[in-house]
């Protein structure tokens, strides 16, 4: 990995890479299809971190369609005792339905026993960081405020079963009104280079310093990255274009975070190598 994507302070505080890795494709490969071989599934999460990878992104409800393969559990299996520099995130505002669908909570008393749900699942004590999640898979739900269930996440902070806090699929204003209550360390927004409407928010949080993680850094299935453009700099790197991909979020602001997520060991290798291509001016120009 590239010595320029290494260590962003996480909250002021927590050295990370800036490539980490993603766990919702562990479980299932779609996000209501069928499990996956859970070993697979624990063998590439011992792999990321014999690679460098030492920020990981789950979620509690990040399971297979029928339950039986869960994220928290396959990286409590693989990592715990889990290695000193280890930053495990996950979101909570989001549960599942009956139907194995999800429905997001506007109620501030549910996401205390989400966070206890995370504490238990992963086996610890406290959550290194711990996302707001709001409205459904689409876009922010703009005008919608987050104060009261944004304190209910601050004073379990203030608990100390929380380190840092952060927002995911927010608008500017959520950010200012959450930034009011409590530190904000993160926001986790739908971002990568064929979706570059957020590039607003994205300079709000590097003046500020706040790590800017995009979900579906490579499209996530709903967009092809694959263009002309890109493929005229993969061919010059030798590389994939979902690695050109990654490079070109890192390359963009400093204070983005990659989580690739993969259920694979092949495509976890090609995602981690993506940290050691540095693009040149002239790529970053071509990419524009």
């Amino acid at each position: 990995m590239s010595d320029d994507f290494r260590d962003f302070p996480l909250g002021g505080d927590l050295p990370i890479n800036r490539v980490g890795f993603g766990a919702m494709r562990l479980p299932t490969r779609e996000f209501h299809g069928a499990a996956r071989d859970p070993e697979t599934g624990r063998a590439v999460l011992r792999r990321a971190v014999e690679l460098g990878v030492d920020h990981i992104d789950t979620a509690a409800f990040y399971t297979s369609g029928d339950g039986t393969v869960r994220a928290n559990a396959l990286i409590r299996e693989a990592l715990h005792p889990y290695p000193a520099d280890l930053v495990i995130a996950t979101k909570v505002g989001p549960a599942r339905t009956p139907d194995g669908g999800l429905a997001a909570t506007a109620d501030p008393a549910d996401l205390r026993p989400m966070v206890e749900e995370n504490l238990e699942t992963l086996g610890v004590d406290r959550l290194d960081l711990v996302y707001l999640r709001i409205g459904g898979a689409g876009e922010p739900p703009r005008g919608e405020s987050v104060a009261a269930r944004f304190e209910a996440l601050a004073a379990l902070r203030e608990e100390g079963l929380i380190r840092h806090l952060g927002l995911s699929n927010v608008d500017a204003d959520h950010l200012a009104e959450a930034r009011t209550i409590a530190p904000v360390a993160a926001v986790q927004n739908h971002y990568h280079a064929a979706k570059r409407d957020d590039a607003r928010l994205l300079a709000v949080c590097a003046e500020a310093g706040i790590a800017y993680v995009p979900f579906f850094p490579l499209g996530g299935g709903l967009s092809d990255l694959t263009g002309e453009r890109m493929a005229e700099v993969a061919n010059r790197h030798g590389a994939t274009v979902p690695q050109i991909a990654l490079a070109w979020l890192l390359a963009s602001s400093p204070n983005i975070l990659a989580i690739p997520g993969t259920g694979t060991l092949a495509h976890l290798e090609e995602n981690i190598a993506a940290g050691s291509i540095a693009l040149t001016s002239e790529d970053l120009s071509v990419l524009a």
